[in-house]
């Protein structure tokens, strides 16, 4: 069957060559009449036939080439190429190997690039590392053959075409509905939400989430290293991207950059997709000067995430220590912090309050936590920080008084 494949394979390319088909449906004929046409496809069956069928067009029409029925499946939420050869999935939350495989290097390299040329970006020898996204907003890393030893590395975080609201976060278990009215209510007077977690713990989903409950009168500027956030119910919204240099090292926005004029841009909230680097003083900035905002950042617990913040800062500009970490306690409301668990499952295992910082340690105030048997309950610590609810009032501030969390 792999011969025959390979044969079909050689055949429809060495049409193409000598005629290439006007569109899709003519090369979908095309490759239709060649296999039938072959003594071989008397010995399939039809399900054969037809996955045949689907490859070759795949492989030779479609741009992520053989990847493409990956794409397709719902149940596929990561690909993993390890050379061309090698290729993982994570499906239905568990890795498991996937049979098929490039030609070459070069058939996974040309996609690779392709990939990159769709947002402006490159990756050749010079350049060996690509972060991009597909058109859907899925998440594109690329790793060129000259830095990894096993090949091509090709690393695709596909985008969920089901925009998770936090009523569906509730129902599979990610967030309580005491912790979703606590944060519905916080998000919509201002506070200022960092959400932090692990590699694929589900930040930006949970972003995601959190953006309907914004204001629909609000402005909101989104920046981003790669556009992946799609927000709900906003209307007057700026997605601002960053871009890499071109060939002659001309061209780079930097994410610094794009907060630095989003301020001038009358934001009502501004929206970090991802701080990872000095970009984290020009966010931290722009929230200490009456700008709301939220943004995820990758780590191991709320502390572990604010020694990271104070690290990157940090490495920005060396300044005291006691100075920066005074500007996170200022900049930031709250933490929100998740995990992804066995089974692919992603949880909110804390959401804690910063009520400042004094005496050489941040002054944290924990509002509900996951215990040892799994739930997300309330510490029974109120808010320490009321102003901005007080000042929005009405329903938000009886609901958030009634679970407990308000106290005057």
């Amino acid at each position: 069957m792999e011969e025959f494949f390979k044969r079909m394979l050689e055949a429809f390319r060495h049409s193409v060559r000598e005629n290439p088909p006007q569109d899709d449906a003519e090369a979908m004929e095309r490759i239709v009449d060649l296999v039938f046409a072959e003594e071989a496809a008397s010995g399939c069956s039809m399900e054969q036939l037809d996955t045949m069928i689907r490859r070759l067009f795949y492989r030779t029409r479609c741009r992520l080439g053989i990847l493409q029925p990956l794409m397709e499946d719902p149940s596929v939420t990561e690909i993993m190429v390890n050379g061309y050869r090698h290729i993982f999935v994570e499906k239905n939350g568990s890795l498991q190997r996937w049979p098929d495989a490039f030609d070459s290097v070069e058939e996974l390299e040309e996609i690779m690039r392709s990939i990159a040329a769709q947002v402006h970006r490159e990756i050749n020898e010079m350049k060996p590392i690509v972060d991009a996204r597909l058109e859907d907003g899925s998440r594109v890393n690329g790793v060129y053959r000259n830095v990894a030893v096993n090949g091509p590395i090709l690393t695709i975080r596909k985008f969920s075409e089901n925009f998770m609201t936090m009523e569906s976060l509730i129902g599979s278990g990610t967030v309580t509905e005491t912790g979703a009215a606590l944060l519905a209510g916080l998000t919509e007077c201002g506070y200022n939400i960092f959400v932090s977690g692990g590699t694929s713990s589900g930040k930006t989903t949970f972003l995601n989430a959190l953006s309907q409950y914004i204001p629909p009168q609000e402005r909101v500027i989104v920046i981003e290293d790669s556009s992946e956030l799609k927000l709900a119910g906003v209307q007057n919204i700026v997605h601002l991207e960053c871009r890499n240099s071109n060939a002659a090292g001309k061209g780079k926005i930097t994410m610094s950059e794009l907060l630095k004029s989003s301020l001038r841009m009358r934001p009502d909230r501004i929206i970090v997709g991802e701080v990872r680097g000095s970009e984290v003083l020009d966010m931290l900035q722009a929230l200490n000067t009456g700008h709301s905002g939220m943004s995820t950042g990758h780590g191991n617990s709320v502390e572990g995430m604010l020694r990271r913040l104070e690290t990157m800062y940090l490495m920005a500009v060396p300044l005291q220590v006691d100075a920066v970490r005074a500007q996170i306690a200022e900049a930031l409301d709250i933490m929100v912090h998740l995990e992804k668990v066995e089974g692919g499952r992603r949880r909110v295992v804390e959401i804690v309050e910063i009520e400042g910082y004094e005496n050489g340690r941040f002054h944290l105030n924990p509002l509900m936590a996951r215990r040892e048997d799994g739930q997300l309950l309330p510490s029974g610590n109120p808010l320490r920080k009321c102003r901005k609810l007080l000042w929005k009032g009405g329903e938000t501030v009886g609901k958030l008084r009634d679970l407990g969390f308000i106290r005057t």
